[in-house]
């Protein structure tokens, strides 16, 4: 498929944060952008600020006049039901439909493309690559699944040459991707309703690693089981093997100074001094030292790696302050697997030791919720408080038994609550935890802004 023969592109579900970065793509490079969206959000109060047409209603008679077979891509995702009379409308009428995957298999194919692979810490690691090559003057766009503290959009940069891309695990979309240089950043079980079982999951991931094909362009995390360079982060320096042992980037000499990360790295060939890094965390440190390794083994000059790690602010719900005070601090997380919640647990517990956490958990899919039940109730047991919602559906019908009643059960807790949307705030309030946590995938980042009012 030639792009360049394309003027108008359609987006069924334009709203998403996937989507939303490719319509702010198709918009910079002179499409016409429009489509559709279930519900209004603040990512598509921006789109349409952009000058993009978007309905919120399933409606044949919205879609433009002028959009022709001959003219016209439409792009669509899962999430929406195949009864959508719009996606009917197109397939019926011979249009091109595909998926964004697809899409961005078609984009990447005639690039320099980075793919960022994991059940976790895919938008941070190819966030912060991005930011790394866009600092280091590469020409190069980056499509994040989250906003960009930096940039304020999911989208960063407006190259022709080199791309940024999350290689997304989800209906085995990533092998679609056409990667030069890739990671693999964890392998954990998740998405069993497409998948069935952990060793589905880990066939694909190594059926995405075999299309890099240079297996000094694959970084992974030590122990997990692929052929390529690792990444680890070592506690002591005595630990650290000599210089020139090939294939590893290690971080060690980590400590705390002013609220950053500063730590050492050793790569194949040099070993670089007092590297700065201010997202809380190991894991995130884990995600920066990936970035950098596949910067460096593109050429990008460790000094503009050095102050790139070092300006980086972060992204939207990951790990993101809403308060930071001495008296309160409130911090909202896009976590929605068990291993991401404790992540997110590690990171405070490391910043606010001795503190009394308050975590306010939706939890995502009743699948997901079904499948990592007990992972979840264990988890969330970590925090001193835990008020919980009702799951959020995303795609899914409800499933019998499978209820956030059901998870606050197997919970061992003793200030745990289940609340209603209506009750929150409230009950936030009521809690004399100095440290607030929200967390999740669903549609609680939309109740941030009324709980950050409400605790201000």
């Amino acid at each position: 498929m030639n792009l360049n023969q394309i003027h108008n592109v359609y987006f069924i579900g334009i709203g998403g944060i996937g989507m939303s970065a490719l319509a702010r793509y198709f918009q910079n490079i002179g499409k016409n952008v429009s489509g559709y969206d279930k519900t209004p959000t603040m990512l598509t109060d921006e789109l349409m600020a952009n000058g993009m047409s978007i309905h919120f209603e399933d409606n044949i008679s919205l879609i433009p006049a002028n959009y022709y077979v001959e003219n016209t891509l439409v792009i669509i995702t899962p999430a929406v039901p195949t009864s959508h009379s719009e996606w009917n409308y197109f397939l019926e009428r011979d249009y091109v439909v595909k998926k964004r995957a697809e899409v961005l298999g078609i984009i990447t194919k005639d690039t320099f493309c980075f793919a960022v692979a994991g059940t976790h810490g895919k938008t941070t690691t190819s966030s912060i690559l991005g930011h790394i090559l866009f600092e280091s003057g590469a020409d190069v766009t980056a499509f994040i699944g989250g906003i960009v503290e930096n940039y304020h959009s999911n989208l960063i940069g407006n190259g022709k040459t080199v791309t940024v891309v999350e290689a997304d695990e989800f209906d085995r979309s990533f092998l679609h991707l056409h990667p030069n240089i890739a990671c693999v950043t964890s392998m954990d079980a998740d998405h069993l309703d497409i998948y069935g079982d952990a060793t589905a999951i880990e066939d694909s991931f190594r059926e995405f690693a075999d299309k890099v094909e240079n297996k000094n362009n694959l970084f992974v995390p030590r122990g997990l089981p692929l052929d390529g360079i690792q990444i680890e982060i070592i506690g002591k320096q005595s630990q650290v093997p000599p210089l020139g042992v090939r294939g590893l980037f290690i971080a060690f000499n980590i400590r705390i100074e002013n609220g950053f990360y500063v730590f050492d790295v050793q790569t194949p060939l040099e070993i670089i001094k007092n590297l700065q890094f201010g997202l809380p965390g190991r894991h995130n440190l884990m995600n920066a030292l990936m970035a950098l390794a596949m910067a460096k083994t593109y050429g990008t000059p460790t000094e503009s790696i050095a102050n790139a790690l070092a300006s980086f602010k972060g992204i939207q719900r990951r790990f993101s302050y809403q308060i930071k005070s001495e008296k309160l601090v409130y911090i909202d997380d896009y976590a929605h697997h068990p291993t991401e919640i404790n992540a997110v647990h590690q990171a405070v517990r490391e910043l606010y030791p001795n503190q009394k956490v308050l975590a306010i958990f939706q939890p995502h899919l009743f699948s997901r919720t079904k499948d990592f039940a007990d992972e979840f109730a264990k988890s969330l047991s970590q925090f001193d408080e835990v008020l919980l919602l009702d799951i959020y559906p995303a795609r899914e019908l409800p499933m019998e038994g499978i209820t956030s009643s059901w998870l606050l059960s197997k919970m061992e807790k003793n200030h745990k609550k289940l609340v209603s949307k209506d009750a929150l705030i409230p009950s936030i309030l009521e809690s004399d935890a100095k440290i607030i946590v929200t967390i999740g995938a669903g549609d609680i980042g939309e109740l941030v802004p009324k709980i950050k009012e409400a605790l201000s």
